[in-house]
């Protein structure tokens, strides 16, 4: 797969995951900074989702655009394909974050960010079992397990956990981690029949255009809009654009569970630069978080090692 433009070659596809890890971590501290910016409080759900709309709008933008630059021309999805937009649309973008944001707000940040790293492990899944696109074997396993180790090491704090579950806390957190593993899996099978940066591009416009109007509809307003905060607004665009389109790519050229299991990564990222960006170092660079890391690659590396003959 993909060895007409070496899209399936190990060290090409480690290096574009991982900057899309490095754009994804990055959005975790930058969105904290864009509620600050557009002073959002933290109980504002409605504005939040506002706040999410309008950026995953601009980004289905941003990538129609960079996608038309590239084909020399305006690029639109064919018509068999309107299906699949608003197929991805639902999973990859209106369901996993309505129910993203709103579980966040019922839920500690740890437990959210451990859930969440599950869904690397249930896109391997979903893509072994219910669409049967590759098999299950062992090093995937002990891979995942690897992974989702260090997603837990990077984000426990004694007594962080708390007690108890809550079905619109935790819950919800958990359905965003399947909405988003059966994306994962669609974008791959849809990726066969239309150009994935189009089908990227055109599930963001309108999954924000969506949440958009979910968040106004609810209540939610910007009002305090400064250009530096709708620089960050551009920022946050630019990461989904551009990390999103390339993981689509990456997908059409690569078995699932190759191409997901760097999302590992994405917690590591996430708290090494929130610690930079915020002033936290001696977070970032503790024995837990080194720890984590080499858990992470680890279970990266057995899933993408190939058999030598």
């Amino acid at each position: 797969m993909g060895k007409e433009n070496g899209m399936d070659s190990t060290a090409r596809v480690a290096f574009l995951a991982m900057i899309c890890c490095a754009f994804w971590g990055s959005a975790f501290p930058c969105i904290k900074i864009g509620y600050q910016l557009f002073e959002i409080a933290g109980e504002d759900v409605a504005a939040q989702i506002l706040f999410a709309g309008l950026r995953f709008a601009l980004a289905g933008l941003l990538t129609v655009l960079i996608a038309s630059a590239m084909n020399k021309k305006i690029v639109v999805p064919k018509k068999s394909s309107w299906g699949m937009v608003f197929t991805l649309c639902a999973f990859q973008t209106v369901i996993q974050y309505l129910f993203f944001y709103i579980g966040l707000a019922h839920a500690s940040g740890v437990k959210s960010s451990i859930i969440t790293g599950s869904n690397v492990f249930l896109s391997i899944l979903i893509a072994c079992f219910i669409f049967r696109q590759e098999k299950m074997t062992g090093k995937k396993l002990a891979g995942c397990i690897l992974g989702f180790s260090g997603v837990v090491l990077v984000n426990w704090n004694p007594g962080a956990m708390g007690s108890g579950m809550r079905w619109n806390g935790e819950g919800f957190i958990f359905l965003a981690a399947v909405s988003y593993a059966m994306s994962s899996v669609l974008i791959k099978d849809y990726s066969a029949k239309e150009n994935p940066m189009v089908l990227s591009g055109y599930q963001f416009m309108a999954g924000g255009v969506i949440m958009a109007v979910c968040g106004f509809a609810l209540g939610g307003r910007l009002t305090v809009v400064t250009a530096s905060g709708m620089a960050m607004l551009f920022y946050l665009g630019v990461v989904s654009a551009v990390a999103y389109s390339l993981w689509a790519v990456l997908l059409k050229h690569n078995t699932v569970s190759r191409v997901t299991v760097f999302g590992f990564m994405n917690p590591v990222f996430g708290v090494i630069l929130s610690a930079l960006l915020l002033g936290e170092n001696d977070q970032a660079f503790g024995i837990k978080t080194i720890c984590a890391l080499i858990l992470v690659c680890s279970g990266i590396f057995i899933v993408n090692k190939r058999k030598t003959v």
